[in-house]
Parts: C-alpha cells; structure tokens; sequence
C-alpha cells in the first residue's frame, strides 16, 4: 500500500469516526436495515426513507469498529438524496473497488477510493463492507419491483 493511500485511509476514517454524518436513530423512519457481523459484534441499523424515488432522511446508529462507523458514515454521506439507482450504483461501485486492482475500478470519489486500503487487511474487509452490503440488498429488491 502506497503512503498515500495510506494516509487517505487514516484520515477518512479517522474524521468519519469522530464525526460521522447522521449519526442517530430515527425511529420513525419508514425503513430501517440491520447491518450485524456476529463475528465481531459490529452493528449498525440504516434508518431512510424513499420519496419520489430518491433516498432521504438517512440516518446510521449502532456500535463497532472505527472501520465499520466510517464506512457507514461514508455510505450516509454518499447515497442521501440519490435516486434508488443511483445509489444501487453508488453501492456497487463501492464494493468494486474494495475487490478489484484500483485500476480496473477506477472512482474519482477519494472517500471511496481510502478503503481500498482494506485490500490489505482481509480480515477488515467485512468492517468497510457491512453496512454497504445491507444497503445493495436492499436497492436490489427495490430496483426489482
């Protein structure tokens, strides 16, 4: 891993997880996901809303890792007020770009781009990923009906 990425990496997570975005429940919300590594004990719920297609209102709380509480605070700040599809690719890409050579899944978003840094720890790819992967399940389904 280059010192570049390095430090990109350090200090997304590091700003995310003093300060994470929307960090609150909302109990009201129409939908709210459960993101849960029984592995390690991570847990976060997704709290949002859809309206006119679009996400919003979106909101994370929970507990875990200050890898996981960055990457949902990334995935709140990043997919907020995007419609469904855009926010599925947003997902994807996302995901890409933690399982492929930087190159081959190039992202001009360097929020993104720091958790490629997670390629080298393998055992800390699931903390980046969690709440990503509850959330493109779930646009998935929405995209399908």
């Amino acid at each position: 891993m280059n010192d570049r990425l390095k430090q990109l990496y350090q200090s997304v997570i590091l700003k995310h997880h003093k300060e994470p975005v929307h960090f609150e429940e909302n109990e009201a919300a129409t939908y709210t996901l459960e993101a849960y590594n029984p592995l390690c004990g991570d847990k976060y719920r997704l709290f949002f809303e859809l309206e006119g297609g679009k996400v919003s209102r979106m909101s994370f709380h929970g507990y875990g890792c200050a890898i996981s509480k960055a990457s949902s605070s990334v995935l709140v700040k990043n997919l907020e007020g995007l419609p469904v599809e855009e926010a599925l690719l947003q997902c994807r890409i996302f995901h890409a770009l933690l399982q492929e050579e930087a190159a081959a899944a190039p992202s001009d978003n360097e929020e993104f781009t720091a958790f490629t840094a997670a390629r080298s720890f393998p055992g800390r790819m699931k903390c980046a990923t969690l709440s990503w992967d509850e959330m493109e399940r779930f646009l998935e389904e929405k995209t399908k009906s």
